[in-house]
């Protein structure tokens, strides 16, 4: 191992020890520091975004088979969630050591990494995902070990640390990959449901840099910035009988093409009818794009209306390493914006938690988990300020 300075041997991490609430994280200050292997850099981690799947990992709430069942991913056939484990996909920090075969002048470089654990060499293809912070340790820590070619140098000035981790690859690239199977192409009437969350407003994006044209679902009083970010139209997701109506109504009657959902529930249904309505002015087949269910893991759907009026479905897990190498690439250049919402200190994630869950209506963007030691430089200038502590 090559390293720029003395590494401590041991550091500060938040240890998930079991399925279930909050209780079940723990903060400690004497955990061993990893050391990175062959192929692999050590990171000093200084921002690591927040997403829902580390809350639902946590309580267990993949279940594939039945829905009553407390478990996690197991893609790959065996369960590779273990306890005690480090939570935390989307790291942002700086490589400070290096494995056998690394070059060591990459010591020193600001990254982001592509947090998915890849089964195998294969650039398009991503058969059973797993990720960092889920099957290994991920970045709620001070540091972190990972592969070298999975560590995307990124040294935009324009962008903090803390900006950076808010575009970690878990939502960017599964954003991306809901629009790359539904093969979204430009002039594309696209309805985005869950626009406020951290994939949705990664999709309205995503959207305008291909020349698609997104239509946000969310709540009124974040049309403003839902707008500014580049949604068309924003659609209040309440009064369902009248939902279909009103989308229609923002597109003049034009069907919408694809519908990136990550609600499902009782409203997947309503989604499909925002696209089989006039199918002889539709130039595609209608596209449903999924990668969640915040709204129930179970929709009811006629399976005559699918295939009667040939809407193609595609199930999203991640993405693949071409994916995850253009959105790289755009996040370099400027052309993918942060959205970031507010920073917590590391050994204050039982509050971030909570803050997550009961966030207030205006909620926008991504929370930032910051190790308590990087706190002033990357941390203090994005705290929660005391308007937004104070909302319901």
């Amino acid at each position: 191992m090559t390293e720029s300075a003395a590494v401590p041997t041991t550091m500060a991490a938040m240890l998930l020890t079991g399925h279930g609430g909050i209780e079940e994280l723990h903060y400690r200050e004497d955990v061993e520091t990893p050391k990175p292997g062959l192929g692999d850099v050590l990171v000093q981690v200084t921002a690591t975004a927040k997403n829902n799947t580390d809350r639902k990992a946590r309580e267990g709430l993949y279940p594939t088979k039945e829905k009553g069942d407390v478990t996690s991913f197991a893609m790959g056939g065996t369960p590779t969630l273990t306890f005690p484990r480090i939570q935390g996909a989307d790291v942002a920090g700086r490589i400070v050591a290096v494995g056998e075969g690394v070059d060591a002048g990459r010591i020193g470089q600001r990254g982001l990494l592509d947090f998915n654990i890849y089964a195998d060499e294969r650039r398009d293809i991503n058969l059973t995902p797993d990720y960092y912070g889920h099957g290994a340790d991920g970045g709620y820590a001070e540091y972190v070990a990972v592969p070298s070619d999975q560590f995307h140098h990124v040294d935009n000035p324009k962008l903090h640390d803390t900006e950076l981790a808010s575009m970690g690859m878990c939502s960017y690239q599964t954003a991306y990959h809901m629009m790359t199977s539904a093969q979204v192409e430009a002039g594309e009437r696209v309805l985005v449901s869950g626009a406020s969350g951290g994939v949705g407003t990664a999709l309205i994006q995503l959207c305008r840099i291909v020349g698609a044209i997104p239509y946000a679902v969310s709540q009124p009083d974040k049309a403003d910035a839902l707008l500014a970010l580049g949604a068309e139209a924003v659609i209040d997701r309440g009064d369902l009988p009248t939902f279909v109506d009103r989308v229609l109504a923002t597109t003049s009657g034009k069907p919408i093409d694809a519908v990136m959902d990550l609600v499902g529930g009782d409203m997947t249904d309503l989604f499909i009818d925002t696209m089989i309505v006039d199918m002889q002015s539709r130039q595609t087949y209608p596209r449903l794009s999924i990668a969640g269910a915040s709204g129930g893991n179970l929709s009811e759907i006629m399976w005559t209306r699918i295939y009667l009026y040939q809407v193609q479905i595609f199930g999203v897990s991640h993405g693949t390493r071409e994916e995850a190498e253009q959105l790289i690439d755009w996040i370099r250049h400027g052309e993918l914006k942060p959205v970031l919402h507010a920073a917590f200190k590391l050994s204050e994630l039982h509050a971030a938690e909570r803050y997550f869950v009961n966030r207030g209506s205006n909620y926008l963007g991504k929370i930032v988990i910051v190790p308590d030691a990087q706190w002033d430089a990357h941390g203090a200038p994005f705290a929660l300020t005391n308007a937004q502590e104070q909302r319901p």
